[in-house]
């Protein structure tokens, strides 16, 4: 059956998540809606991860297979996005070959936490207002020991059905922009459900002065999640980025 991939992006706000759920709306279930429609058969889809209610994607991509070829795969994106409304664009619809999967073919992800300093109205849902004053340098001291390591228990849901906590992170660093606020970026293999809003949660009470910096990267070796501290909230993330191999993506 023919496979095609779409990238796609996506305001979470409005979202119960990417996957479909019981308890709201979600940005698959949408997807899976408006490609029934347009295609005249039932289409299921296939995330390259899963995103928490309120989280939002600049990059995301999906797949779907079709009994037989799309003849104009340029005529189904320019359907989609006069269907899936405001907060939800796609960008291309391309034929990859039948064993690209969207998520067990991606090599990684990265994402950005995004934190404002004061309440701005025209990125309201889309940073996350902080006031405190924060020592950067010790956040980045901090989070520099998540590249030597593998095993991030100590960030991830406790009620989650992976088989291993195992991720290798390839950057994690603070940075300032011009306006004075900040961006945490992060880049891994893969993530765990709510492993980068609980790695910021933790990294503001470094900041903060209420973890020390060194005792950081021995909540990473506690491998419990009681260790670290909260979860920073879901308006500040955004999936940034999903890498394949060549030539997954045209």
């Amino acid at each position: 059956m023919p496979r095609y991939f779409i990238e796609l992006a996506y305001r979470g706000t409005s979202f119960v998540g990417w996957q479909n759920q019981t308890n709201g709306h979600s940005v698959q279930e949408l997807l899976e809606q408006t490609l029934t429609t347009i295609l005249r058969q039932p289409i299921a889809i296939t995330g390259s991860g899963r995103t928490d209610a309120g989280v939002h994607a600049e990059q995301q991509f999906a797949h779907f297979d079709l009994p037989e070829p799309l003849p104009n795969p340029a005529s189904l994106l320019q359907s989609l996005n006069a269907l899936l409304g405001p907060d939800v664009a796609v960008f291309r619809v391309f034929r990859v070959r039948d064993n690209d999967h969207a998520r067990f073919t991606a090599t990684s992800r990265y994402y950005q936490y995004r934190i404002i300093r004061q309440k701005d109205p025209f990125r309201a849902g889309l940073a996350y207002v902080f006031y405190p004053a924060l020592d950067v340098d010790a956040m980045n001291k901090a989070a520099s020991s998540l590249v030597q390591h593998t095993d991030f228990e100590s960030f991830s849901k406790i009620k989650t059905d992976v088989k291993t906590f195992t991720c290798r992170v390839e950057f994690a660093r603070w940075q300032y922009d011009e306006g004075g606020n900040l961006t945490f970026h992060i880049k891994a293999d893969r993530f765990l459900r709510g492993m980068v809003r609980a790695i910021v949660g933790t990294l503001l009470d470094v900041g903060q002065g209420r973890l020390a910096a060194n005792k950081f990267e021995q909540i990473i070796l506690n491998r419990n999640r009681q260790s670290a501290g909260r979860s920073a909230p879901a308006e500040g993330l955004f999936l940034m980025e999903v890498a394949y191999p060549d030539p997954v993506i045209p």
